[in-house]
């Protein structure tokens, strides 16, 4: 099914503008708002000019209006990495509640299908494994990572309200630990921190005793299931991620061999509340989407890689 008009917040971000980019690819006419926290205009340069996409520059916890007809709205704008959240501890809270709420009414004005990019950090530190949709978590709410796990959590409530009062035809798709093209090389996280320390041949700095584990997904397979999700006459939630867990020093020592880096692996303290283990079970998305996941964690940091070393190398050169 192709959406004729999509909204895409946060669409200058990482993940957003590789929706933006299939979606344009696809077909779709796109209109991308952005307020440029985390997000850049560089993701969607490559778009700028084709006549169905249009870069609109927007904090969407002001107000969200979209002159025309929208089909569908994607709401992903959010900080994502715990680098960046709890340096924007306010603004993430108000793009998970103010933001979804004017989101929600777009798309309730436009009588147009809303998709919410959850997280898997509503499970918080998970007493169940691997983690299913019927799960409440284990949040704390008042740590320092609750500005962004009780905002998601918030808005997925927010999202469930305009569907039962308002009628809404909504969706929520909780995404698991995507990486690929385009992460900032400094944004927090662990793998575009492992490339850049590993490309640098700095000590690939791991936290805790490396043993906490992770369920990496490459964007590509995340932007499948999301678009699957937005087709879908189906309400979720529903978990989207590769059910392949490892642990952090694993994913460490695996860029550092795909890279041939020679950089030690150094241990370093483990943040509050960092969640000990983390999988999705994905029978649902399997069984309502037709969803998996098709790329191994080497293909997909192979390819992470790749865009890195061209980054890293034109940020390095002269201007000519």
């Amino acid at each position: 099914m192709t959406h004729a008009r999509v909204v895409v917040t946060g669409g200058a971000g990482f993940l957003g503008s590789h929706l933006c980019e299939r979606l344009v690819a696809e077909g779709a006419s796109v209109v991308c708002m952005d307020n440029f926290l985390t997000g850049s205009p560089g993701n969607v340069a490559h778009l700028i000019g084709r006549p169905r996409f249009r870069l609109v520059e927007c904090d969407v916890t002001g107000f969200v209006h979209v002159p025309g007809e929208v089909d569908l709205v994607l709401h992903f704008a959010s900080a994502a990495s715990p680098a960046d959240y709890l340096r924007h501890p306010i603004e993430t809270l108000k793009v998970g509640s103010l933001g979804t709420l004017h989101a929600l009414g777009l798309a309730r004005e436009k009588g147009a299908r809303f998709l919410l990019a959850s997280t898997s950090e509503v499970y918080g530190d998970p007493l169940e494994h691997p983690q299913r949709e019927t799960y409440w978590g284990n949040v704390n709410p008042v740590g320092p990572r609750s500005v962004y796990d009780e905002a998601k959590r918030f808005a997925e409530s927010l999202t469930t309200a305009y569907r039962s009062a308002h009628g809404v035809d909504t969706a929520i798709v909780r995404i698991f630990n995507t990486y690929g093209p385009r992460m900032r090389p400094h944004d927090g996280r662990a793998i575009p921190t492992f490339v850049r320390q590993a490309l640098n041949g700095e000590p690939i700095t791991v936290t805790g005793d490396g043993s906490q584990t992770r369920s990496i997904c490459y964007v590509d397979d995340t932007v499948d299931g999301v678009l699957a999700m937005a087709s879908a006459r189906f309400e979720g939630p529903v978990n989207i991620g590769n059910p392949s867990e490892l642990s952090m020093l694993r994913i460490a020592t695996m860029v550092r061999d795909l890279t041939g880096s020679s950089s030690p692996i150094e241990f370093v303290e483990r943040p509050v509340d960092d969640p000990a283990v983390r999988r999705p079970d994905t029978s649902l998305a399997l069984g309502r989407l037709g969803w998996r996941p098709r790329i191994d964690a080497t293909a997909g940091l192979r390819r992470t890689i790749a865009w890195f070393e061209r980054e890293l190398l034109e940020t390095s050169s002269p201007a000519s």
